[in-house]
């Protein structure tokens, strides 16, 4: 393990910075930005999923960002296989691979090993969504328990999303999906160190408000009109991108803007509260190296002297 390449992490929830600070490091260490986010790597999605600019792009090579059309879900196993592809391209190209973003899953399938789930097939995801819009995720999660309960207690009956996938793991290869995810690979041949943003909530809260407010001035509106034109699957991870489902009722006369606004800066803020629990708890592999900012990151001068002094020892020890 020595003797593996090292590679930085820099995580946190929504709206904390991590893409302002992984561009500073890259610029200072000469880094390549590697996307680290389910929802950045869809190309119809740049103002509501905040993906860097033009600009930011031009300044390091940028990675993974705008690469999958959202007629296409993407997953875990394929980001991953993308993501050291692009790492090695990286090492190759004597840069350090960064990998930002806010997707907790995408990082343990680095650092922890993945889950090799064989696709479901067409069948078996038809099935699932045709239940999940029929019954509700209640009730789907109540039939799952019956034939894959191991899976289902790892489930919360709300959680429509993995409920409706659990069920089609199961009815497409025989086998739930626990089962498959007790099957994990090796972590990836990498030696990784994590920067991992945890600001407070009052700052997140504000930070997510005046977003929303940015992105409408960017064109979120039109983004969103645009995708709606392209009548996709709902159930698709690009059509539940926050703000997405919003600005469609807005778009479509059952809500108002302020009402749509409202519900994405409420639904954006409870999905920082899981993605803060989940890189506070959830341990990644034992010899990461770890660093903790309790800040929210907008430039380097906003961090208290001891935090740009723990932060600069830590980036100069990444070798």
């Amino acid at each position: 393990m020595a003797d593996w390449p090292g590679a930085l992490l820099v995580a946190g929830p929504t709206a904390s910075g991590k893409s302002a600070l992984a561009l500073d490091i890259a610029r200072r260490l000469g880094g390549t930005i590697i996307n680290t986010d389910s929802m950045q790597v869809y190309q119809e999605l740049r103002v509501l999923t905040a993906r860097p600019t033009p600009d930011e792009e031009g300044l390091v090579p940028h990675r993974l960002y705008g690469i999958r059309p959202a007629a296409e879900a993407g997953s875990v196993a394929w980001w991953r296989e993308q993501a050291l592809a692009a790492m090695q391209e990286a090492r190759s190209a004597g840069r350090l691979p960064i990998l930002t973003g806010g997707s907790g899953m995408y990082f343990a399938a680095l650092t922890d090993g993945i889950a090799d789930v064989p696709d479901p097939g067409p069948d078996a995801r038809a099935e699932a969504r045709a239940l999940l819009a029929g019954r509700g995720p209640a009730a789907l999660h109540a039939e799952l328990a019956a034939v894959d309960p191991l899976t289902a207690a790892r489930l919360k009956p709300e959680d429509s999303q993995r409920v409706a996938r659990a069920w089609e793991v199961w009815r497409g290869t025989g086998l739930g999906l626990a089962a498959w995810q007790d099957r994990r690979s090796e972590p990836a041949p990498w030696r990784f160190s994590a920067i991992l943003l945890d600001p407070p909530r009052d700052s997140l809260r504000a930070a997510i408000a005046m977003r929303f407010g940015s992105m409408m001035r960017q064109g979120a509106l039109d983004e969103v009109r645009r995708l709606a034109a392209l009548d996709l699957d709902p159930s698709l991870p690009a059509m539940r991108a926050h703000g997405v489902p919003e600005l469609s009722a807005h778009l479509r006369g059952d809500l108002s803007l302020q009402e749509a606004g409202r519900r994405t800066e409420l639904v954006t803020g409870q999905y920082t509260k899981r993605q803060a629990t989940w890189f506070r708890h959830h341990v990644l592999a034992p010899q990461t190296r770890i660093l903790r900012i309790n800040a929210r990151f907008s430039r380097l001068e906003q961090l208290s002297e001891s935090e740009r002094a723990d932060l600069f020892m830590f980036i100069e020890n990444l070798g």
